[in-house]
Parts: structure tokens; C-alpha cells; sequence
């Protein structure tokens, strides 16, 4: 991987649509062990700074790509992550690798539609998950998988190329538990690696 920003080149990053404090733990731990950047201050619940102070400093970061978090704590309508997220992956400064989108149980939402899902065994699969990680239904035949959640809706405005669905990040039933390294999370974030072509750590 390429530690060194080149002038005028765009900031690739993979956003994660889950920031609380121990999706936050998991994120960083991964970043760290697979040799990316974290925003560390774009997680929160909900997500407390604005998309536009994340911008400001992901372009203070020596090397790319990066990760960074967004939570609507829970609101079906679009709120402080939602807004965020679509002014980060909007900006010209700004090139979105991904979206790990995570799976809840908030009612009312659309979803999005994923173009793959990591189940809380490690599988990567075509079939949607819940919050647990859990296969959710059958596929429908020619249908991508759907993860529904506080702050996937908003992924459906933006382009992302790459959608991977999980459950709750650092959870999953302890599936994804830190102590363990947050495997699934990790999986999903090195699958959206891998089908972008970029090398990485670990």
C-alpha cells in the first residue's frame, strides 16, 4: 500500500455507517492491523461533527485510504450521520471506495441495496443479513441482497461502488467481538479492498 499522498490526488475513503463507542473500537483496531487511517472523530452517536470538518481533515492525513464512521443513533429520517455521509462522498476532494453498510433494527427505512454481505461465520454471501448477522431471507432470484439500518438509506443518493452488508459491528452475538478482532467487519472492509484492487497490510 502507498504511504504517501500525492498532491492534488483525491482522498480515498470507505465509509462505515455505524459509530458508536464499540463500533468505533472495532474500526480503529482494524484500521490499524490492515495499515489504513481512521477518522477517530467521526464516530459518535449520533455522528458529531459535520461532513464538512470530516472533509477538513481527511485532508490532513499522510496516506489514504481511510475509514470513517456515521451514526443517525437510530433515526429512521435522515440526521447527523445521514447528512454527513452525503456531504463527505459528494465532495470533489473526496473518492468513495466503499460502504460497509450496517444492519439494525430501525423500522420505516428503504434500505440499500448491497452487492455482497458478510454473515457472522465470516461468509461472504448474496443473501441479505440482520442485525445478528444472521442470513435475514432468501434471495430473490436476480435481486442483490437489502440491508435495512438507521443509516443506510442515504447510500441509495450517493455512488458508492462498492456495498458490503454486516450486522452490528463488534457484536453479531460476539461474532464480531474486538477480542477477537472484529473478524467480520474486518472481512467486510478487506472485501471492499480487494474489489477495488488495492494491496493492503495484514
Amino acid at each position: 500500500m502507498t504511504k504517501v499522498k500525492e498532491v492534488n490526488k483525491k482522498i480515498r475513503v470507505i465509509l462505515v455507517t455505524d459509530g458508536d463507542r464499540v463500533a468505533q473500537h472495532a474500526v480503529e483496531n482494524i484500521g490499524a492491523s490492515l495499515g489504513l487511517r481512521c477518522i477517530s472523530a467521526s464516530a459518535g452517536n449520533p455522528t458529531p461533527i459535520s461532513g464538512k470538518t470530516i472533509v477538513e481533515l481527511l485532508k490532513t492525513v499522510p496516506f489514504d485510504p481511510v475509514l470513517v464512521m456515521f451514526d443517525d443513533k437510530g433515526h429512521k429520517e435522515k440526521a447527523e450521520g445521514e447528512r454527513a455521509l452525503e456531504y463527505v462522498a459528494n465532495h470533489p476532494d473526496i473518492e468513495v471506495l466503499g460502504a460497509v453498510a450496517v444492519a439494525s433494527n430501525t423500522t420505516g427505512i428503504d434500505g440499500v441495496q448491497a452487492d455482497a454481505c458478510v454473515d457472522c461465520q465470516g461468509h461472504v454471501i448474496d443473501v441479505s443479513v440482520d442485525k445478528k448477522g444472521e442470513v435475514k431471507k432468501l434471495k430473490e432470484c436476480g435481486c442483490k441482497p437489502v440491508i435495512t439500518g438507521d443509516t443506510v438509506d442515504v447510500l441509495n443518493d450517493v455512488e458508492i461502488p462498492i456495498i458490503i452488508g454486516v450486522g452490528d459491528i463488534g457484536k453479531m452475538d460476539k461474532h464480531d467481538d474486538l477480542s477477537r478482532g472484529a473478524p467480520i467487519t474486518r472481512k467486510a472492509i478487506e472485501e471492499i479492498l480487494k474489489r477495488s484492487g488495492i494491496s493492503y497490510d495484514g
